[in-house]
């Protein structure tokens, strides 16, 4: 107890207390000829990073670890501020207020989409005028809203979308191209209307009555078709739609390379009734036997899974209901 120190009595105080004098470098320390020099000059020529590293007086300077700990934390702190700042955003009022719009309380439109791929029928949750969400609208019975059709709202705030009419790569303006598109329909030669698959009845009467008016034809192109299907359900049920599979009622669901769990038809409708009939509370479960080639949602869900190639679906298929040696290898 003899050594220690009284409370009021001078001890060696830390070189961050407030009383330390700092040096911009260790020729101001020693008070070098050059670091004179360059004192007295109005815009002094900084030193290099190479020749401050090759200092030989670098190795005799050491930093205590409270110091190093308290000049990190500044710098960390200093550095979290900076990444905090957020852009002043101004807010101006309505000077006349639509009736139909709150600020803060969203408002819902029923709708309807169709990509060429995606349909359904849907419900836009919007704020101040600016969609926000789209989810299903269950008022309207059918068509229920996937993953893609969720996101499709993203493409609304794509900076990269179009935002004029084009003309050989060039941006023209609307009033231009209704002139151009007007002078080539009152010439000669096919006119041709190219769209998607059109579904809605009222689109369809529109472009019929165009076509008709400016003898042009129409013309459905999907970049991915389902025209197969279409035509197999025209000739075996006389309908020449996609249909929608109750899934829900079937015992046995066989796949040939179909994915409807992820991207083939109308996903959210049959992987729901997949599900339906996967509950075993129902008292039966059914069974989903995928032929397919490369590992897919619907076939890592599948009871039994058969591997082929695309070209011996049909023979693999056959096969099996037949009982008889499978004709072909994966």
């Amino acid at each position: 107890m003899l050594e220690v120190p009284l409370l009021n009595q001078k001890t060696n105080r830390s070189p961050m207390a407030s009383n330390t004098r700092y040096w911009t470098g260790l020729d101001e320390l020693d008070a070098t000829e050059s670091y004179r020099e360059q004192a007295g000059q109005e815009f002094p020529v900084a030193q290099s990073t190479e020749e401050f590293l090759a200092d030989e007086r670098l190795n005799s300077t050491h930093t205590g670890r409270r110091d190093f700990l308290k000049f990190m934390g500044f710098s960390v702190t200093a550095a979290t501020l900076a990444a905090c700042e957020t852009p002043v955003i101004k807010s101006i009022p309505y000077t006349i207020k639509p009736e139909e719009i709150t600020p803060g309380v969203a408002n819902y439109y029923a709708s309807t989409y169709y990509d060429g791929q995606d349909y359904g029928n849907i419900l836009v949750k919007t704020r101040e005028g600016r969609p926000i969400f789209i989810k299903s609208n269950p008022a309207a019975g059918a068509g229920k809203v996937g993953v893609r059709v969720n996101a499709s709202v993203l493409g609304l705030y794509d900076s990269a979308r179009l935002k004029a009419p084009q003309k050989g790569g060039e941006e023209v303006s609307w009033a231009a191209l209704d002139a151009d598109v007007t002078a080539a329909l009152g010439g000669t030669g096919r006119k041709v209307v190219l769209t998607h698959t059109v579904v809605s009845p009222s689109l369809r009467r529109a472009i019929a009555a165009f076509c008709t008016a400016r003898g042009a034809e129409h013309i459905q192109y999907d970049a991915v078709s389902y025209q197969g299907i279409r035509e197999a359900h025209r000739r075996v049920f006389g309908v020449d739609a996609v249909p929608t599979y109750a899934l829900g009622g079937a015992r046995t669901i066989v796949s040939l390379g179909a994915d409807f769990l992820n991207a083939w038809g109308d996903v959210p409708s049959m992987t729901a009734g997949w599900a339906a009939g996967r509950k075993p509370e129902a008292g039966t479960m059914s069974r989903m036997h995928a032929f397919e080639a490369v590992m897919s949602v619907t076939g890592s869900n599948a009871d039994v899974r058969t591997m082929c190639r695309p070209s011996c679906l049909r023979r693999r298929w056959t096969a099996r209901t037949r009982s008889t040696p499978l004709c072909c290898r994966p």
